[in-house]
């Protein structure tokens, strides 16, 4: 499966944001979906995953409460919608999608989009 994330951009603290990964290829549906980011000098880490039928998520603690994840098996899209965003949240944001159990460890993904970049200013 292919990978294809937007929907980044500049904003201020508090804005929001929605971020799309489209995927292409087969069964989009057997696949969990995830979220990662990576800021400069740091570690990519996880974000938030999505089982294959949306009926189970996971959230990064950072996150929790600001951040919700959905997808449309019908289109084959993943959403990663944003809110109260804040300066520690800006990094390149990738998406990915593991054909194994829902996780938030970054190894347990076997297909990675290429990032889209989210700027949030103070």
């Amino acid at each position: 499966v292919q990978l294809q994330a937007s929907g980044g951009g500049l904003v201020q603290a508090g804005d929001s944001l929605r971020l799309s990964c489209a995927a292409s290829g087969r069964a989009f549906s057997n696949y969990a979906m995830g979220w990662f980011r990576q800021a400069p000098g740091k570690e990519r880490e996880f974000v938030t995953a999505i089982g294959w039928n949306g009926g189970r998520t996971i959230y990064a603690d950072s996150v929790k409460g600001r951040f919700t994840v959905s997808r449309d098996n019908a289109k084959n899209t993943v959403y990663l919608q944003m809110n109260s965003l804040k300066p520690e949240d800006t990094a390149v944001y990738y998406c990915a999608a593991s054909r194994r159990s829902l996780t938030s460890r970054w190894d347990g993904y076997e297909f990675w989009g290429q990032g889209t970049q989210v700027t949030v200013s103070s």
